[in-house]
């Protein structure tokens, strides 16, 4: 049984979707967690509201984790709230998916801020408290697609490839102060981030995986849960593939 009690987590762009999920799984196993949310208040309340309904605890706590302050006084609000940060949960994301050819460079710009600049300031700001705690969990959510690449999303799949980089700099940098940092890549996952890609592609998707099935954020958080615990302690610089087997 993992047990996460008195542990504190964050997990940013939690509002809906793989967020929303891990958030909470965390808390069902004890963690406190804060939700965090960039614009919908109201969705991120429901899955405050959702997990104090099961018996957890939780809040909401707005900011922008592409912006470089927002993302550092956020992560400053938790521990001056909580005294603490036990795990961060990078999973803020978002697509602007087009062909090089038509794609803008504000949809570079964006997803490449939203999905890897953000896992950055949030991670910065996390490892001087883990450091100093000497133990801590930093957790990636990346994407096959930063693995095997993706034709019409060359700025998500950069930046996702750019997180696994980040993922193993920073395990080699901070695994000395026992706070190790791991990534999951997970194939396509039903949410509102991929639906109008998967209407298209939903049957050759299923048909590309061993297991024949698409993912569920559950099948992501689950992972996440285990990575977060203290039995997974050995564990570091790993980017480990929740796809069904799609990208062996």
């Amino acid at each position: 049984m993992i047990d996460l009690s008195d542990k504190i987590a964050l997990v940013t762009g939690a509002s809906r979707g793989i967020g929303a999920a891990i958030a909470k799984e965390l808390a069902a196993l004890g963690a406190t967690v804060v939700v965090n949310y960039h614009r919908n208040e109201a969705a991120a309340q429901q899955v405050v509201d959702a997990i104090a309904a099961n018996g957890g605890a939780a809040v909401a706590m707005q900011a922008d984790v592409s912006d470089f302050a927002q993302a550092t006084a956020l992560v400053k609000g938790v521990y001056k709230q909580f005294k603490r940060l036990d795990i961060l949960v990078n999973n803020a994301g978002t697509t602007r998916d087009n062909v090089i050819m038509l794609m803008k460079e504000k949809d570079w710009d964006d997803v490449i801020n939203t999905n890897l600049k953000s896992a950055w300031n949030c991670s910065k700001a996390a490892a001087r408290i883990m450091m100093k705690q000497r133990h801590g969990r930093i957790i990636n959510i990346t994407s096959v697609a930063g693995i095997s690449g993706n034709a019409g999303q060359t700025n998500y799949s950069a930046s996702k490839a750019g997180m696994i980089g980040l993922t193993k700099s920073l395990a080699k940098e901070i695994g000395p102060r026992n706070v190790t940092v791991n990534a999951i890549a997970p194939g396509f996952v039903p949410t509102d981030l991929t639906n109008d890609l998967l209407e298209q592609v939903r049957d050759t998707v299923i048909e590309l995986t061993p297991l024949r099935r698409l993912g569920t954020p559950e099948d992501v958080s689950a992972l996440v849960a285990f990575l977060a615990c203290d039995r997974a302690g050995f564990i570091t610089g790993q980017v480990i593939s929740v796809d069904g087997g799609m990208v062996l």
